[in-house]
Formats: C-alpha cells, structure tokens, sequence
C-alpha cells in the first residue's frame, strides 16, 4: 500500500485549496444579501451564476498554457493572490451589478486555475499516493466551506454585515503567503503534457459516454439550485434570520464531508449504477425532509441528507464517463467541464425565473424532478452498457474510488445565488 508522506509541499497546497474552499462556500450565503442590495430579481441574480460557469470553463482551458509558460506552482500562486484581489473587490467596492458580476467571472477563472493545479500538483508529487493525498486535500477545502458560513452568519448576526466574515479570507492568504515564503516552501513546477498528446484516440465519443455527460448536467443543476435557493427558503418558510440561514449552509457541508469520507470504501464494494441510483434517492429524501421543514432542526437534517447524497453524485457519473471512454480519457474529462458549466449557467437562470413566478419555495420542485430524470438516464446508461464485459462494473468501481478522491471542488465551483426575501428578511452588509 502506497505510503503518503505530509511534507511541507503537500501542507501547502492543501493550504491553498482550503483558501478557495473558504470563497467558494462562503460566497453562497452572501449572495441573497448582496441580491437585496443590488434590488435585483431572481432571474437577473441567477446570471452571477453563469458569470461564473463562463469563468470556470476558461480558466479550465487556459490552464496547461500558463502552466506551460510560468509553471505550475507560479500559477497556483497568481490565482491565489488573484483570489484575494477579487475579495478586496467585494468587500472594499459598492454593490453594483455589472462589478459583481465581472468579479465573480474573474474570480471563478482563478479558483479553476488554482483546483487545475492542486489536482497535478499533489498527483505528480506523491506519486501512487496521490489519490490519498487529493481525498485529504478536499477534505481541508470542505472543512474551510464549513467555517465560512458560520463566520460569515456569525458577522451578520452580530450587525456588522457580511463583509467582515468574507474579509476574513484576505487575513488568511497573507498567513499562508507569509509561512510558505519565510519557510522557503516552493510548489515544483512540475510537468505538463503538450497539449496534443501522442497515441490520444481523436474519434467520437461513443453514445454512452454522452448520456453520463447528460446525467452530469443535470446533478450539477440539483446542486447549484440547492446553492441557490436555500437561503431563502429557510427565511422565508422556515422563519430563520438571515445570519443564522447562512449558517445553516454547513449543513449540507457537512453531509458531503461525511459522504467523500466514506463514499470511496462503498465504490470498492458495489456495482457504480446502483449506487448512484442509492444517491438519488438518499438526495430525494433530505430534500422531502428539508422542504416540508417548519423547524430549523429539520431543516438541518434534511440539508445534512441532501449533502450525504449529493456527496456522490459527480464522482460516480464521471468515473462512468472516462470508463465508457477507452483510449480518450482526456477528452472525456476535458468535454465534462462543459456539462457543469451548463448546469451552472442555464440552470439557475430557469431556477430563477420559474421563482420570479411562484417563490423560492415552489420553485424547488424542480430538484426532484431532476432527480427523476437523472435516475431515468442512468437506467438507460445501464442498458447501453449491458453488452459490456463482465467486470466492467468492478472496473468502474475502482475508478469511481480514485475520482471520489481526486474531486476537489470543481463539481460544486459555482456558488450561491438566492431569489428575493421579503424586505423585513433583508439585510445590509
């Protein structure tokens, strides 16, 4: 068995994701409040989340140039500092549409380049154990996205706005700066593949492959609108405070911490199609437990099960993707980048609109409806794939295990946009 070694390489690159992990959670229970000061609708609110899938897909695309050209640990540092710019931004900047937007947009090409060279960074470094070392560095960006909306809920509640808890990032990255050059810790430049590899096979994806893309775009949409939608829905129907509902977002934190934790001993044990069938359905449950909540402690529970099921939805699917992909795993991978950025574009803009019309609260039917869908299209992946030999199922299961690892936070990059709140739930930052 591979054995990991923490050396102060691996401290800080796990330190680095943790810094985006604390933007991309905390920046969801923001969202409702900077909506309420821009006086916005929901469906104009919902394009901070195709700002940022338009950020993401082009960060993923430019990042083995920059690499190229500066260097891997160059380039993880740039979108770093970059990072911490984009919050100056947000914090220091009045909230007008068209700059929260432009941020969000630039911020999510950084964090893409920063998730980009995490991934091969820790790969390259530890060799055999790196899928050990990937599931323990999503394990510090979860645990970040827990702290945040409690910091964030906690300067709400205490009057001062949310700008003092998103703040808190900007303190952290020059911590982390200040240790990693004082103590000479260098991210290695590493090795990047050219961008046309010798022996990659350049036909089409075959129609499986496909399906699980389309099964991709639509778990990513659940997420995105449990992301978007939340916040909202726990002031406006379950009667929490703006602060305290922010808060809550851990929640669902919480259960997909616990479900990357030991969703990948699973995968080594059952076949991928029925366990993801059993995600769906353990997603379906907390989401009937969270909507009929009239107490925050239901609420709470039911954010926790949607987390446990949610936890395993994108690790699953992909794994699928690149298994049904023989020869063409890049590609396959590469092309998956664009299913989340349409579920994280088109989706909450649906999402958003459909609430302009009847609420938050009705407008979140949508999710089991898509639940239903995506179970519908893993059945009929599972009859595309049934001519398949024999231990194909095992096969996607070692694969699963590895992506459960190796996914950081790139499935649940776009943040939380919220729909309107009555005037009395507003708060300003």
């Amino acid at each position: 068995m591979p054995r990991l070694l923490r050396d102060p390489i691996t401290w800080l690159i796990y330190a680095q994701l943790a810094l985006w992990g604390y933007f991309n959670y905390g920046f969801g229970p923001i969202v409702p409040l900077l909506r309420d000061e821009e006086h916005t609708s929901s469906g104009v609110a919902s394009l901070h989340s195709t700002a940022i899938a338009a950020g993401a897909m082009i960060g993923g695309a430019t990042f083995p140039v920059l690499a190229r050209r500066w260097g891997r640990g160059n380039v993880m540092w740039a979108a770093v500092a970059a990072i911490a710019l984009c919050t100056v931004g947000f914090v220091a900047l009045p909230a007008r549409l068209p700059l929260t937007l432009s941020l969000a947009a630039i911020i999510a090409v950084f964090g893409i380049l920063l998730v980009s060279g995490v991934v091969s960074a820790l790969s390259e470094h530890h060799g055999p154990a790196g899928p050990a070392a990937l599931s323990e560095a999503n394990a510090a960006a979860c645990a970040a996205g827990l702290v945040a909306p409690l910091v964030i809920g906690a300067t709400v509640n205490a009057g001062w706005g949310w700008r003092p808890g998103l703040a808190v990032l900007i303190a952290l990255v020059v911590i982390v700066a200040v240790i990693a050059f004082t103590r000479g810790v260098r991210v290695p430049s590493g090795s990047v593949a050219p961008a046309t590899a010798k022996g990659v096979t350049r036909g089409a994806l075959p129609r499986a492959y496909w399906i699980a893309w389309t099964m991709m775009a639509v778990t990513g949409s659940v997420e995105v609108g449990l992301s978007m939608w939340t916040v909202d829905v726990l002031r406006t129907n379950v009667g929490m405070a703006s602060g305290s509902a922010a808060a809550l977002i851990s929640a669902i934190l919480a259960g997909m911490f616990i479900g990357r934790l030991f969703g990948a001993r699973l995968t080594l044990r059952l076949p991928v199609i029925p366990l993801y069938l059993a995600a769906l359905a353990t997603s379906a449950v907390g989401f009937a437990i969270f909507w009929t909540a009239g107490s925050p402690v239901q609420a709470g529970a039911g954010l926790v099960v949607l987390g446990l099921g949610n936890a395993l939805h994108y690790p699953l699917v992909i794994a699928l993707a690149v298994q049904v992909s023989p020869g063409q795993a890049d590609r396959a991978a590469a092309a998956s980048a664009y299913s989340m950025g349409l579920s994280f574009g088109a989706g909450p803009l649906v999402l958003g609109l459909i609430a302009d019309r009847v609420g938050a609260h009705a407008a979140f039917l949508l999710v089991p409806l898509l639940l239903l869908l995506a179970g519908f299209l893993a059945w009929r992946l599972s009859l595309a794939l049934r001519p398949a030999a024999p231990d194909s199922s095992a096969a996607g299961a070692a694969s699963a295990a590895e992506l459960l690892a190796e996914a950081p936070i790139i499935e649940s990059l776009t943040p939380a946009v919220a729909s309107s709140a009555s005037s009395s739930g507003s708060v300003r930052g």
